[in-house]
């Protein structure tokens, strides 16, 4: 088993499913995130195309088309391939073989009651007909992490429970195995804040509409703040403003540079005097300023397909040797090593 000592860097382990390009809510939760950590740690990443099918596999082509937009996002926003691993997952044939050892040690029931796995399935409106993939995503989840040896994971606290259940079966296995094998993990809690969706009203979603992606256009991104939902009882300049829920203001407090300004402009809109359309006016100057270089960026990376395959070609060969060294200690446990 890789033990982590403080000479070695600790290894994590994160990832987004290949449904869409990326948004800004990615850029604040993890994006900025990873780009410290390639720094201080051994870090992977892992384009999820195969959960990604765990709810779209009616429509594949959301997923496989989506591979490039992903990992362009990636690297316009600065993580470096040289530093970070970034991998496909359906070129980890480990992955799946883990997951499929996994499932002999998980119930239905436990499925069944992981708060996250039921909490997906309320909002995706399944109802009866829920892929026995996505059910199992949990166990998915887990064969990933197992097979990095990965022991810190950056995840939002509505995905503690898949790491909890990522660790039971950690322990099922070593207790099978009589001896440590795999490493337990921990979760990395990002202190941003949660960026709400344009609207303040949905969760983000690529499908309705209400984000801002890494790659907007001009138009796109002033379409987008000029939609946003602010105090609907601020009807004219001189009437003091609430700034908690408005949705402006949370976005000009995660991407302003200048916080003292921010300060002053939610003292100014609530004492009155401050209309939406000029807050609106610098907050979109903000994200146009944020967005140019990145959207230029990524539009080179894909315009270069090549690069972007043999950055994944490269990251996922890299990653299948590990990865398989992992599947070989889990089958020795099942005695199935037999030649």
């Amino acid at each position: 088993m890789k033990q982590t000592t403080s000479q070695q860097k600790e290894i994590i382990l994160t990832g987004d499913r290949a449904t869409g390009p990326l948004h800004l809510g990615h850029f604040v939760g993890s994006l900025k995130q990873r780009i410290q950590l390639q720094h201080e740690h051994e870090q992977t990443i892992l384009v999820a195309d195969m959960q990604g099918l765990t709810d779209n596999a009616h429509t594949p082509k959301k997923v496989s088309e989506n591979i490039f937009n992903v990992v362009a996002d990636y690297l316009a926003v600065g993580i470096d391939p040289l530093q970070t691993t970034i991998c496909l997952q359906s070129k980890l044939p480990a992955l799946a073989e883990l997951t499929m050892f996994y499932s002999n040690l998980v119930t239905i029931s436990r499925l069944e009651r992981n708060p996250t796995v039921k909490s997906e399935i309320q909002s995706k409106a399944f109802n009866r007909s829920v892929p026995a993939g996505f059910l199992t995503y949990p166990i998915s989840q887990a064969a990933d992490i197992t097979a990095f040896n990965a022991t810190l994971i950056p995840v939002g606290d509505d995905q503690l429970p898949m790491l909890e259940q990522t660790n039971e079966i950690v322990r099922k296995i070593n207790s099978l195995a009589g001896k440590p094998i795999l490493n337990e993990c921990r979760a990395l809690l990002s202190n941003a804040p949660r960026l709400p969706s344009t609207d303040g009203k949905n969760k983000m979603s690529k499908t309705m509409g209400n984000t801002i992606n890494l790659g907007a256009s001009e138009k796109d991104i002033r379409t987008a703040v000029k939609s946003m939902y602010t105090d609907p009882n601020h009807l004219r300049v001189e009437d003091p403003g609430q700034v908690e829920g408005n949705v402006v203001f949370t976005y000009l407090d995660a991407f302003h540079p200048d916080t003292a300004y921010v300060a002053e402009l939610k003292q100014q809109y609530q004492q009155g005097g401050l209309g939406d359309g000029t807050t609106k006016k610098i907050l979109e100057d903000c994200l146009q300023t944020l967005i140019a270089p990145i959207r230029e960026k990524r539009a080179m990376y894909l315009n270069d397909k090549a690069q972007l395959i043999d950055i994944l070609r490269t990251g996922s060969e890299h990653a299948d040797r590990k990865t398989q060294q992992v599947l070989f200690d889990v089958k020795e446990v099942f005695g199935l090593n037999l030649f």
